[in-house]
């Protein structure tokens, strides 16, 4: 399918092709291990094991290619299995990697937990300040990790600049857009290396499938990561790669009501005398607004806020909310609210990027707005 086509159009038909045999128009799930050669050597479309490469996995990895501009999609077990991947593909013992002063938690524990045992270095900046990023930079230092929005805190990083001093100095950059989506922001469009997905949130879009994506514009980058796909296996399954793809048709729908409810959210929140500070690009006040609003179609479903009365009070809010579900994860159809100090975040307490113990994450589903409003208001009493 060409990629002239709109995003929409894109996300419904791109890797999509009717079944040959039957003329489906779902890809079918192919859960099948192993294929029939036609002669030792003859493989039909290619296909020999599922670990190396199956039909849906397929589909979904074009897919995915196409929604981000890159040149090849490549579909995991889960966000921090893509992660994985990428680290091994790209590092070696003694590289250094710049990551953000607020990451994801399980992305932190990957790099201090995990590949610092096997002599990866890493440095922590606020990546919403290039001169910090430029700063934190060694001779050794291989990529620039990058998150925007950031999780838990909403930071906002500007792409474009950080992708100069990445070509600068010779390194890569590698940017999560799990909470933007291919809908609202292209990293690769801007000068990205690699975009990094946690396809159970948004794209996948139902909470009920686990799994993780990359996708790269480098041809010789792209044959490297699916080498190591390939060679440690944390591959998507065919069942889990087609409830992904079923859910990036409705991508674009969906985050156009995520956005418009967390607006309405975030404006609820910056006039509640329990709030002290409200976390939403979207809001004029945010100190990444301008950059947000000129490398972003909107400004998504993730609002965080802090409550007067500390830890305490803010694990209350938590428990009293009915329509928001308590629950870690994000980006699914129904709202959810969250405490990252003692949930999503609790791997990086007593670190640099420890998370304040007064902040609330909500990710904001797609039900009707004053249902959400009315909920927010009498959980924070």
């Amino acid at each position: 399918m060409s990629d002239q086509h709109s995003f929409e159009t894109l996300a419904i038909h791109a890797g999509n092709t009717a079944d040959p045999l039957t003329g489906a128009v779902v890809p079918p799930i192919y859960q099948v291990s192993t294929y029939k050669q036609d002669g030792v050597g003859g493989l039909r479309g290619g296909y020999e094991y599922s670990r190396s490469a199956n039909p849906t996995r397929t589909a979904l990895e074009e897919n995915l290619a196409a929604l981000e501009g890159g040149r090849r999609g490549l579909a995991f077990a889960s966000g921090l299995a893509a992660e994985d991947c990428l680290l091994r593909t790209l590092l070696t013992p003694g590289d250094h990697v710049v990551i953000p002063n607020d990451a994801y938690g399980g992305t932190f524990r990957l790099f201090a937990k995990v590949a610092s045992r096997w002599g990866v270095e890493f440095s922590v900046a606020d990546t919403s300040d290039v001169s910090a990023v430029r700063a934190a930079l060694t001779p050794r230092t291989k990529a620039i990790w990058v998150e925007t929005p950031s999780n838990p805190l909403l930071g906002i990083t500007d792409i474009a600049a950080v992708a100069g001093v990445a070509r600068q100095a010779g390194v890569r950059l590698v940017v999560d857009n799990t909470f933007a989506s291919p809908y609202l922001q292209q990293p690769l469009s801007l000068g990205a290396d690699v975009v990094v997905h946690s396809t159970t949130k948004y794209m996948g879009g139902h909470s009920d499938v686990v799994g993780g994506a990359l996708v790269v514009g480098d041809p010789e980058l792209a044959e490297e990561l699916a080498y190591h796909q390939n060679a440690m296996g944390a591959v998507a399954g065919p069942f889990d790669a087609w409830l992904v793809l079923r859910g990036i048709k409705t991508l674009a729908v969906r985050m156009d009501r995520h956005d418009a409810n967390a607006t309405k959210v975030a404006d609820l929140l910056t006039r509640h005398p329990k709030v002290t500070q409200v976390l939403y690009p979207g809001l004029p006040e945010h100190p990444g607004h301008e950059v947000a609003a000129k490398q972003m179609k909107a400004f998504g479903g993730m609002v965080s806020f802090r409550v007067a009365g500390g830890e305490e009070a803010a694990v209350e809010v938590c428990n009293r909310a009915k329509l928001f579900t308590l629950g870690e994860s994000l980006g699914g159809v129904e709202s959810l609210i969250e405490h990252p100090g003692r949930m999503t975040h609790a791997s990086t307490a007593g670190s640099l990027l420890e998370v304040p113990a007064d902040l609330v994450r909500l990710s904001v589903g797609i039900e009707n707005a004053g249902d959400l409003l009315a909920d927010l208001t009498q959980a924070l009493g």
